[in-house]
């Protein structure tokens, strides 16, 4: 093979491996906000939708005449630690309210591909109203058209409505705020990452009062009974493999680590074999990862950053550096620390730093600090917290990444 030849095949390599890990970062790409990364997923379009379906049974679609690529993930259970977040101020996550509205404006905007923001509020005071089990919609109140506002701006960051004339913030300060949007109701439908409709769910409800379960929305039939513990036995033996193939590797592509112990019978069998092995080593090389793998479990490290929505350690925010040195006093600990010990750590280190981490230099603010820092340490694997403000805080075996070694004179 040639010298151009090989650097050709080395550069679509490196292309295919950057394109994965910023979708697996960023699910849905538009060409108006982010183009260099848009064209580098639309001319390895073919070779994404493979390696996504092979590896993970994600669909991809990329719709280049739109100007958008989504990756439809899928996963068994709803992950709270990734909430959507307002995109006004705060950032503060959603809410079961601002819930709610953003899925009565998505189905009342389906039928308005052009509407106004007055329109489509009225069309949501209808939609409640029909329904007893949906809180009415009232926007003469101010926290009301907040919160209204707040899930039009998610719906406009994700490019299925854009505000034509006028912004969606005026409609806060009154109701009588005049703003245009266009609908784009294919992207609109292909925000959801389900595999079966909500109405189809819906349907098969014995009970057309009740709510359905919501975890039939995840439900995918190509595994059969696989993916039922303790129903496995119904699934045939190419049903019982994908599903292990698949379910792990979304994991270990969406969580910051798996560890042995969070993983099914089927899961560990499937990785302790030779062909899962190979497959794993495989998948973390042609998407650019490094696998580490330990006796208590499983790791992917992007050298890039570009596959991930958060990072540890973060100098910019106050409870991720609190979370720094909490695994300190944990680690000092043995590995574990009441919650309320920890508590009064937090106010000795904002005592220590009076004009650091304002937001906290209050009344319960170590608290608050040390619930958000915990949070913080639960969501990237590294602590267990149980019990509640009276339990406990124990380091999980990839906190010892972050440990310093101190050396005794």
């Amino acid at each position: 093979m040639s010298t151009l030849a090989n650097q050709l095949v080395k550069a679509e390599k490196e292309e295919l491996s950057r394109a994965i890990r910023v979708l697996l970062g960023r699910p849905l790409v538009s060409l108006h906000t982010e183009p260099e990364d848009f064209d580098l997923i639309r001319r390895r379009h073919q070779a994404l939708a493979r390696w996504f379906d092979y590896y993970c049974g994600w669909r991809l679609l990329v719709e280049p005449r739109l100007g958008y690529a989504r990756l439809v993930k899928v996963r068994e259970t709803a992950d709270p630690s990734r909430p959507a977040r307002r995109r006004r101020s705060t950032r503060a996550p959603f809410d079961r309210r601002r819930y709610t509205l953003l899925c009565l404006i998505a189905g009342e905007a389906l039928a308005a591909p052009v509407t106004t923001i007055g329109m489509l509020a009225q069309r949501v005071v209808q939609a409640a109203a029909a329904d007893e089990h949906i809180p009415g919609f009232d926007p003469v109140r101010g926290d009301e058209r907040a919160a209204f506002a707040d899930a039009l701006r998610l719906l406009e960051h994700y490019g299925a409505v854009t505000a034509v004339d006028g912004a969606t913030d005026s409609y806060v300060d009154s109701a009588e705020a005049k703003v245009l949007y266009r609908v784009d109701t294919t992207r609109l439908l292909r925000l959801l990452a389900a595999p079966v409709a909500p109405s189809a769910v819906a349907e098969s409800s014995d009970d057309p009062v009740a709510w359905p379960d919501l975890r039939d929305l995840t439900v995918e039939r190509r595994y059969g009974s696989a993916a039922a513990p303790g129903f496995a036995d119904g699934a045939s033996e190419t049903q019982r493999n994908l599903w292990a193939r698949h379910s792990l590797l979304r994991r270990l592509l969406d969580d910051p680590v798996v560890y042995r112990a969070d993983m099914t019978a089927a899961q560990l069998a499937y990785a302790g074999s030779l062909t899962g092995r190979q497959i794993l080593r495989r998948a973390a090389e042609e998407a650019g990862f490094e696998l580490e793998e330990r006796a208590e479990g499983y790791l992917l490290i992007d050298p890039d950053a570009l596959a991930s929505d958060g990072k540890f350690p973060d100098e910019g925010a106050h409870a991720k550096v609190a979370a720094l040195l909490l695994l300190d006093v944990l680690a000092a600990s043995s590995g574990t620390r009441a919650f309320n010990g920890l508590v009064e750590e937090s106010g000795r280190l904002l005592e220590r730093f009076p004009r650091w981490a304002r937001a906290y230099q209050s009344d319960g603010g170590a608290g608050r600090l040390t619930d958000d820092a915990v949070a913080v340490l639960r969501d990237f694997g590294l602590a267990r917290h149980s019990g509640g403000a009276t339990g406990s805080v124990q380091l999980l075996p990839a906190a010892l990444r972050y440990t310093v070694d101190r050396e005794e004179t």
